[in-house]
């Protein structure tokens, strides 16, 4: 690129940046909190019976997670999330609506939750569809701050699947990670 056009771009750049209020031209003191799919509680598996891929009635697993925020001066942090997730129907499941149960937490960076809601996940199984891509935005997060000084990565938004302490187990066994691949 020669060196002109590489000035004129950068010049057109620049002026498509500046805004005309003030809020505009602040940006956010530190990024925002880190996102975090609990380990534990990423995936799911559901029986119907014994605990074999010919007992499975359905799975999930969230897939992807991204956190988005703003704040300004001392004002609380607004964040929102998209996630997606995908679910399955095994051969004990059943076509029609299924809802899923999950989870978004605030907490302090490595120390307690300070707030915590449940959400529903509604999906359809029909038309032989064995797998469903489910995405959702979880918006107004709000999340106070001591002071202006007080940045996003001083706190994590933690989601996950609502589960049964026999899911729960299932999970920390790694016994999901050893079904051989169905085909």
């Amino acid at each position: 690129m020669n060196k002109a056009l590489a000035v004129a771009l950068f010049a057109a750049l620049a002026a498509a940046g500046c805004g005309s209020t003030k809020e505009a031209k602040q940006t956010n003191p530190a990024p925002c909190p880190n996102i975090v799919v609990l380990t534990d509680a990423a995936r799911f598996i559901k029986f119907d019976g014994e605990q074999t891929i010919e007992d499975i009635a359905y799975s999930g697993e969230i897939t992807n997670a991204v956190v988005a925020c703003r704040y300004i001066g001392d004002d609380p942090i607004e964040a929102e999330i998209d996630l997606t997730m995908a679910f399955g129907k095994g051969p004990k499941g059943e076509n029609g609506q299924k809802t899923f149960n999950y989870f978004v937490a605030v907490a302090r960076r490595d120390l307690e939750v300070i707030a915590k809601e449940e959400f529903l996940a509604t999906v359809e199984f029909r038309d032989g569809r064995r797998v469903v891509v489910f995405e959702d935005e979880v918006d107004r997060i709000t999340i106070p701050r001591a002071g202006e000084n007080t940045s996003g990565i001083n706190f994590e938004i933690i989601v996950g699947f609502s589960l049964s302490t026999d899911e729960a187990i299932f999970n920390r066994s790694g016994k999901s990670l050893k079904f051989p691949k169905i085909q």
